[in-house]
């Protein structure tokens, strides 16, 4: 309703509002679901644990308070509701009382007038006038979990907790009242185990948000100085975008090193090369088309050069005919000096299909006789010795390189994009330096 009122021409609004009566104006601010978000109403079905990601500002706090607030609510103020004893537990008591009880998107602010709960600070209880109580704790403080029982959970940036797999445990032992007793978890988040194991789980729902998309309660100044100083980065994507960016233990690429390589001021290069490393197929069950653009300063003697992951231009299932087109393109928007390709699937169809759009193009066929483990770990030498960068909007990418181990790699599907990353640095930066084999097949 409230989406729809905000589409309206003005003169609508005002017919609309004026024809509510006072009652109806008072509690149109309290509906919560007629101008929520998506992420932030809690989905439908048989749950144990509903998880709301989301970015700085996007809204989780005042999803989970209303989800409280449905919980414990009848319809009456004094009638009683689903959940009569709720645990809120945050990351420190100070935390869970400052953000989810008096907070601005917290339960007081966020409860009209006759429902409003009363906060006993010696208990460290709320108390609402059907008699419904919550009670705060800390996920630094076990302990204190061991022993009370709820029907309802809300707990506030798990990702954060010093000691979250204990608080947790504590937490699900006691979340036995009721007939359906349930926990929704807002957080930003991280890679931690227990945030993963929890999403992993089949009893998991979760929803999710950028900053972004609650951007209509945000300062603009705010939103556009954390775009430009942080959009397209690592912490960025987790911060803002709210996406849990996972880090293999043992990967040959960390975040962290990933994330000092940035550099947003690309020199003027010498060589720019399109590497291509192409699905088998080429339909909805396809891997992706990796298609990576990456140029190299190689002035000076070799151990002086660097290079410089410029764009990751990849397609998921997409025809031969389309990916051949969009490396084509990206050839021409960067200006580079060849395209250069994987052809152990593909064979000579790889050529020809490229040369069916542009016989001209420069094209060099590389094909591998060693693993992807093997042929990634020369190029992550490179890193390590800090010699090539990563310009910004390159997560998923990213993504994959902090999955790929010596014994191999620990995502989904195939590193189509690393593959493409490893053959471009291997063609800009090893295969031409001299004392070194210029050879085309790589390992």
């Amino acid at each position: 309703m409230i989406g729809w009122l905000a589409s309206r021409p003005r003169e609508e609004q005002v017919e609309f509002l004026d024809g509510l009566g006072e009652g109806a104006l008072l509690a149109l601010p309290f509906l919560f679901e007629a101008w929520a978000h998506d992420h932030q109403l809690a989905p439908e079905g048989d749950w144990r644990t509903w998880v709301i990601l989301g970015g700085r500002g996007a809204g989780k706090t005042r999803a989970g308070a209303e989800w409280v607030r449905a919980m414990v609510e009848g319809a009456k103020p004094w009638e009683k509701g689903r959940a009569r004893r709720v645990a809120l537990v945050g990351e420190t008591y100070d935390q869970a009382r400052e953000v989810m009880v008096f907070g601005e998107s917290g339960l007081l602010a966020c409860s009209p007038p006759d429902r409003r709960p009363v906060w006993h600070a010696t208990r460290r209880m709320l108390v609402w006038p059907n008699g419904a109580e919550a009670t705060v704790f800390s996920g630094s403080d076990p302990e204190a979990l061991r022993g009370p029982q709820f029907d309802a959970a809300w707990v506030d940036e798990l990702a954060k907790w010093r000691r979250p797999q204990e608080a947790w445990d504590m937490l699900q032992f006691g979340l036995r009242l009721g007939d359906d007793p349930r926990a929704v978890v807002t957080t930003t988040p991280r890679n931690v185990g227990i945030l993963k194991a929890l999403l992993d789980r089949g009893s998991t729902v979760a929803t999710h948000a950028p900053t972004e998309a609650n951007r209509a309660n945000l300062a603009a100044s705010f939103l556009e100085e954390v775009r430009r100083r942080y959009a397209g980065t690592r912490l960025g994507r987790q911060e803002l975008d709210g996406v849990l960016i996972e880090e293999e233990e043992g990967a040959l690429w960390s975040l962290s090193r990933l994330e000092g390589m940035r550099e947003d001021h690309v020199p003027v290069l010498d060589r720019i090369v399109v590497a291509v490393d192409p699905p088998v197929t080429g339909h909805s069950g396809s891997d992706d088309c990796g298609i990576v653009v990456v140029g190299a300063v190689t002035q000076g003697p070799p151990q002086d050069w660097r290079a410089y992951v410029l764009e990751d231009a990849s397609l998921s299932a997409a025809s031969p005919v389309v990916w051949a087109e969009a490396a084509i393109a990206a050839f021409t928007r960067w200006q580079a000096d060849r395209i250069v390709a994987e052809v152990n699937q593909g064979g000579d169809l790889v050529e020809t299909v490229i040369r069916q759009i542009d016989p001209f193009v420069p094209y060099k066929s590389l094909r591998a006789s060693r693993g992807k483990a093997a042929r990634a770990e020369p190029v992550a030498a490179l890193y390590d010795q800090g010699r090539v960068f990563h310009t910004r909007d390159l997560g998923a990418l990213e993504d994959q390189m902090v999955r790929m181990t010596v014994q191999g790699y620990r995502g989904r599907g195939s590193p189509d994009r690393l593959d493409a990353l490893v053959w471009a640095v291997h063609e800009l930066m090893i295969l031409p330096n001299p004392g070194k084999p210029r050879i085309r097949t790589l390992g």
